[in-house]
């Protein structure tokens, strides 16, 4: 018996996720009839069939489920044993696969990233930026080596992540200067629930610290005046910053507009008890990493150096 090959898998796989033949070959730089031949090896050699022909498309059958299940582990772990093989030469080769929520990703990671490739300078790294509940899900699945996120991780994802503080983040709630607290900059509790707001999306971990900020302090969400919901914190600033709307936005992204004096952070203070105790919104940046999946010495070596020296707001 021969047995299958990795080629043999991995064109499979190609032609599972396409569920075409000539498609699944442009997606691989091989002919066609190099792909149909892979194909009909496995299928004689185990004497089964991976697809249903069906006119001019094909249906995967229970086998190729089964098959498309186990080869995804397969070469999923070949990936892992190469990245480890050329990890093993002092760093000198590699790559690190990271996810981030979008405010460590644009200002907090890329100093991170800079210092690391200093030490290592044939490291290279991808990075996707998403919203928390995005990174946190990559995490989970193994889609990055270790997933960066502001606020709470899912109750879902709780079994499976391991969380560490690596950093912490400030929310400051700012106006732009037609609001009519940028003159007034000290602002009773009980007045947020008077003006409009522009908002992050729910999956974000801007949104869910704001959240629990307001629940704090007995504010129900309902009782907002919310304006616009969006999905980006450039897009919150620049509405807020022509608007008439309040936000809450991370400190690290306001540095130039508070330098410049187009948007203007309110200082909260509690009026509901004789104190008038200012209130502050203080976040954790956490890094996340799969309890049990394979950690690569590179990913070992970064998350270190993440954990000694995190970057705080002072830097």
């Amino acid at each position: 018996m021969a047995g299958m090959t990795l080629d043999q898998l991995r064109i499979f796989l190609a032609v599972a996720e396409h569920l075409h033949f000539t498609r699944a070959a442009e997606a691989l730089y091989v002919t066609q009839p190099a792909v149909s031949a892979a194909i009909q090896s496995l299928e004689t050699e185990y004497a089964v069939k991976l697809f249903h022909r069906i006119g001019r498309h094909i249906e995967i059958t229970e086998a190729g489920k089964l098959l498309e299940k186990e080869a995804q582990k397969i070469l999923e772990k070949v990936a892992l044993t190469e990245r480890g093989l050329r990890e093993l030469n002092d760093l000198q080769r590699g790559e690190l696969i990271l996810g981030a929520s979008l405010s460590i990703g644009n200002y907090w990671l890329p100093k991170k990233i800079s210092l690391f490739q200093r030490l290592y300078p044939k490291i290279s790294f991808k990075c996707t930026i998403a919203n928390a509940e995005t990174i946190c899900a990559g995490t989970a699945s193994g889609l990055f080596d270790l997933g960066l996120v502001e606020g709470e991780v899912g109750q879902q994802y709780k079994t499976c992540l391991e969380e560490e503080i690596v950093g912490t983040d400030r929310l400051l709630i700012v106006v732009g200067k037609s609001h009519p607290w940028f003159e007034n900059p000290v602002v009773p509790l009980t007045e947020l629930t008077n003006v409009g707001w522009v908002m992050r999306e729910g999956g974000s971990g801007t949104q869910q610290r704001f959240e629990q900020a307001l629940e704090n302090w007995g504010i129900d969400l309902s009782q907002l005046n919310v304006i616009s919901i969006l999905n980006s914190g450039e897009m919150v600033k620049a509405v807020v910053e022509d608007g008439v709307a309040a936000a809450a936005i991370s400190e690290l992204m306001l540095k130039k507009e508070l330098q410049l004096y187009t948007l203007r952070a309110v200082k909260v203070i509690d009026n509901r008890n004789c104190h008038h105790a200012p209130v502050e919104i203080v976040r954790p940046f956490l890094k996340l990493k799969h309890r049990q999946r394979f950690q690569s010495k590179l990913s070992i070596v970064f998350e270190k150096m993440l954990v000694a020296c995190p970057v705080e707001l002072a830097s």
